[in-house]
């Protein structure tokens, strides 16, 4: 059988990638039913919006500190190689662009962003920390031991007094420059992603259980295309119906595998789902 994954390549990521740089993830195995705060909770009330932001001033002082792993790295030097022709990530954290990926689209934003809902400024995820900092001091050594969740934020339910600074332009309410659930994923975006994939010559899936819509939706369209997909997760995807090849391994070590061209990281094919001849 054919190398899958000969010729242009187009990779999706998925929280999965992140794991070892101490980022946890929604839907691997052994996580736990987490229920991230949907954009209409977000905008219904300053109750909301204060409680994200007291979650999300702790969840920073590690997600923003985390560092780009061995996954990351080896798509880097892929793509430096010309074996990766874009990367489509729905990951926030911005760790692909600082591992030195150039060509991608984080497909949900980027949590280092800060957007004004009411006149759209736009600010750096630092300044809010300092904002937040300054209006809540002691906040984040007060809750060292609470759980990290994927997003940014953490677990905590207590967040009565926390204050919520507002816009420095208009006084408006801030937000992370972020999709939340909810959302819709911005036009152009998706545009970008459809127009690489019709380049492409395969699909690879890392990281991913593809559970919600914004991800999947590419693997539906690189079949239907007829390009093979190839997907690497630990755990079911709801994408492994139209895989060509499933491999189940850790994201890190299979991508390092791949960027130092073992001949076995395609072992996987031996349980071909059937679309190649």
């Amino acid at each position: 059988m054919a190398d899958p994954l000969d010729g242009r390549v187009v990779v999706l990521t998925g929280a999965g990638l992140s794991t070892d740089s101490g980022i946890p993830d929604y839907r691997g195995p052994g996580a736990p039913v987490r229920m991230p705060m949907t954009y209409q909770e977000f905008v219904a009330t300053p109750d909301s919006q204060r409680r994200y932001w007291a979650r999300a001033h702790v969840g920073w002082s590690r997600m923003g500190s985390a560092e780009p792993n061995d996954g990351h790295r080896a798509l880097a030097r892929l793509e430096a190689a010309g074996r990766v022709s874009f990367l489509i990530t729905q990951n926030v954290d911005g760790l692909h662009e600082r591992a030195g990926h150039q060509h991608m689209v984080a497909l949900h934003g980027r949590i280092s962003e800060v957007i004004c809902l009411d006149c759209g400024g736009r600010t750096h995820r630092t300044v809010m920390q300092r904002l937040l900092g300054e209006a809540n001091r002691g906040w984040v050594e007060q809750h060292t031991a609470v759980e990290s969740r994927p997003d940014g934020d953490v677990d905590l339910d207590e967040t009565l007094g926390f204050v919520v600074p507002a816009c420095q332009g208009c006084g408006g309410r801030l937000k992370p420059h972020v999709v939340f659930f909810g959302e819709n994923v911005p036009k152009h975006r998706v545009a970008r992603c459809y127009a690489a994939l019709d380049e492409a010559d395969a699909l690879l899936v890392v990281g991913s259980s593809l559970t919600v819509m914004s991800g999947l939706r590419f693997v539906r369209y690189a079949a239907k295309a007829g390009l093979p997909v190839v997907i690497v997760n630990r755990g079911v995807t709801r994408g492994d119906p139209l895989a060509t090849v499933k491999i189940e391994a850790g994201c890190s070590e299979w991508l390092s595998a791949l960027s130092r061209g073992h001949e076995d990281v395609l072992g996987g094919l031996d349980h071909d789902l059937g679309r190649l001849a």
